[in-house]
C-alpha cells in the first residue's frame, strides 16, 4: 500500500493545535503518556483527518508531534534552567579535571549515560513504533498497560530489597537514597526504560520514575531525574525531525506547530511546578488509576 501524505486542506487547525499543545504540556509530565493522549483525544473529538494521519507512514503528524514534545521540553528547560546551567558547568569541569567530584558533576554524567540507550533505540525504532502503535485501539491498550506499570512500581518500591538498597546507599529522612548515589549501570537501565515511551500509551516520565523508585529513589528525586533526563532527548529528537517540518510534510502546519509548541511550553512550566510539589508527599497511584480507567474506557469506545 503506498504511503499516505495528507494534503494541506486536511491539515490541523490552530484551535486543534492549541488544544493539543496544552494537552501535551500536561500529559508529557504527568506519567500518563502524552503520545497516547495525542492519539486518543482526536478520536474522542471526532477529528478524523488527524486520526488518519496518526498511523500514516508519511504525513505531517509525526513532525507536528515532535514539535509538541519540543514545546514541553522547552518548558522543562525554563523551569529547571538553574539546574541545567550547573549540570552543564559540571560536565565541562570534568573534561578539564578528568574527575567527578561534585553531585552536579555526577548528575551530568548520569544524564549522559541514561541518554545513550534512549538515543540509540530512538534512532532505530522511533518511526516504526510511532506509526505502528499510533492507532487509537492500540494506544488505549498500552495506556492501560502503563497504569499497570505504575501500580507495579509502587508495589515494588516497598519490597525489602529496595529499602535495603536505599539504606546501604545512605537513605535520607524520607527513606529514599540521594540521586547522585546512582551508579552508571543503573542510569543506563533507567535510560532503556525511558525508551519504551516510543510506544503510544507508555509514559516516558512514568517508566523513568518507576525505574528510579525500583533503585531506591524517593518520588521527588525520581520525578526530578525523569524531568532532567527528558529535555535533552526530546530536544535532540526535535533537531533530528526538523527537516520533516521544514520539508514537504510540514506544508500547511508549520505555523500551527509553532503555536502548539508555545502552548505546550507554557503549560509544562505550570505542570512541572505542580508535580515537584505533589511528589514531595504523594505517589504514582492516582495516575495508575487514571490510566487503567481511561485506557479501559477507550478500549471499549474504540470498539463501538
Amino acid at each position: 500500500m503506498p504511503s499516505l501524505v495528507l494534503p494541506v486542506a486536511s491539515a490541523i487547525s490552530y484551535v486543534q493545535a492549541i488544544i493539543l499543545g496544552a494537552l501535551q504540556g500536561v500529559t508529557e509530565l504527568f506519567p500518563i503518556s502524552s503520545l497516547g493522549h495525542t492519539v486518543l483525544w482526536p478520536t474522542l473529538f471526532g477529528w478524523h483527518s488527524l486520526v488518519t494521519a496518526q498511523s500514516a507512514s508519511e504525513s505531517f503528524w509525526l513532525a507536528f508531534v515532535v514539535m509538541l514534545h519540543v514545546g514541553s521540553a522547552i518548558g522543562l528547560v525554563i523551569y529547571f534552567w538553574r539546574d541545567y546551567v550547573e549540570i552543564v558547568q559540571g560536565l565541562f569541569r570534568t573534561f578539564a579535571t578528568r574527575r567527578i567530584e561534585t553531585p552536579n558533576e555526577r548528575l551530568a554524567w548520569l544524564i549522559v549515560v541514561a541518554s545513550i540507550p534512549a538515543g540509540i533505540l530512538g534512532l532505530a525504532f522511533e518511526h516504526t513504533l510511532r506509526t505502528v502503535t499510533a492507532k487509537p485501539e492500540i494506544a488505549a491498550i498500552f495506556l492501560t498497560l502503563n497504569g499497570l506499570v505504575l501500580f507495579a512500581a509502587e508495589r515494588y518500591r516497598k519490597r525489602a530489597e529496595v529499602r535495603e538498597l536505599a539504606e546501604r546507599e545512605g537513605a535520607k529522612a524520607d527513606g529514599g537514597r540521594e540521586l547522585d548515589t546512582l551508579d552508571f549501570r543503573e542510569a543506563a537501565v533507567i535510560g532503556v526504560a525511558q525508551s519504551t515511551a516510543l510506544v503510544a500509551g507508555i509514559s516516558r516520565d512514568g517508566v523513568t520514575m518507576g525505574a528510579g523508585l525500583a533503585r531506591g529513589l524517593d518520588h521527588q528525586d525520581s520525578a526530578r531525574f525523569a524531568f532532567l533526563l527528558a529535555a535533552p532527548i526530546i530536544l535532540a529528537a526535535g533537531l533530528f525531525k526538523l527537516p520533516d517540518l521544514l520539508g514537504p510534510l510540514g506544508a500547511g502546519v508549520r505555523g500551527q506547530a509553532v503555536v502548539a509548541a508555545i502552548a505546550a511550553a507554557v503549560t509544562a512550566v505550570f505542570t512541572v511546578h505542580f508535580l515537584m510539589r505533589f511528589f514531595k508527599t504523594r505517589t504514582l497511584m492516582p495516575f495508575a488509576i487514571y490510566c487503567l480507567v481511561f485506557g479501559g474506557f477507550m478500549i471499549i469506545y474504540t470498539q463501538t
